[in-house]
């Protein structure tokens, strides 16, 4: 295997399934682009990376494929799709029309305990963002998100904007991190529980708005 396909990708082992262990590590890859978009993929290469068969890689890169992440290339494996500058504002603006409003609505509320719950998850972006650990950065961001708007309560609209973030993959994260920009986005996560405890409604829009819009802006430097 030539030294620039081998992927930095995690053994796996046996809390959850395979399928869904691998599937996790491969969207990890994904997001922080180190699966790059346009570059065709083994299932056996990978499998073994791994440790694991070529089963549990096929069917976790089918499951990819369905969130329209990857396409699958006949006798070959799979290509990562990729995004064109429209996609990603037309996914951001999806986004900021959806989680805007959401979160906004959680401020205030008697929930201070529920924000609460959230900001060891915060500080673990920061933590990740510091460490310049950008799988561990993805996995935080991620939880973090998903566990808020599910205060909403809302179980469909989570899956939405989980659908949307899969598909809106961050790219050249290494390049913030080296100028701390990845850093300024982390700690964002920490001013916006502080609004939302406060109850400030209008500090968490402007707050949502400018996170969101911040993600864009890494996408369109690189």
């Amino acid at each position: 295997m030539a030294a620039e396909d081998r992927l930095d990708l995690p053994m796996v082992g046996e809390r959850q399934s395979l399928r869904e262990q691998v599937a996790h590590a491969l969207r990890a890859a994904l997001i922080t682009g180190e699966m790059r978009p346009g570059v065709v993929y083994s299932a056996p290469v990978l499998a073994a990376q791994f440790g694991v068969s070529a089963t549990p890689v096929r069917e976790a890169m089918l499951d990819l494929a369905k969130e329209g992440l990857v396409e699958a290339v006949r006798n070959k494996g799979f290509r990562v799709t990729e995004l064109s500058d429209r996609d990603l504002d037309e996914l951001t603006e999806i986004r900021q029309l959806i989680e805007v409003p959401t979160v906004a609505r959680l401020a205030g509320g008697a929930r201070e305990e529920e924000f609460e719950r959230l900001r060891p998850v915060a500080e673990e972006i920061v933590s990740a963002a510091e460490r310049g650990d950008l799988l561990a950065y993805v996995d935080a961001d991620l939880r973090f998100h998903v566990e808020l708007l599910t205060l909403a309560g809302n179980v469909h609209l989570v899956e939405v904007v989980r659908d949307l973030r899969n598909r809106a993959r961050l790219y050249g994260l290494s390049q913030l991190r080296e100028r701390d920009v990845l850093g300024e986005s982390a700690r964002e996560h920490l001013a916006l529980l502080d609004a939302l405890k406060s109850g400030d409604r209008q500090a968490v829009q402007h707050l949502m708005t400018e996170h969101i819009g911040h993600v864009r802006g890494i996408w369109a430097e690189h």
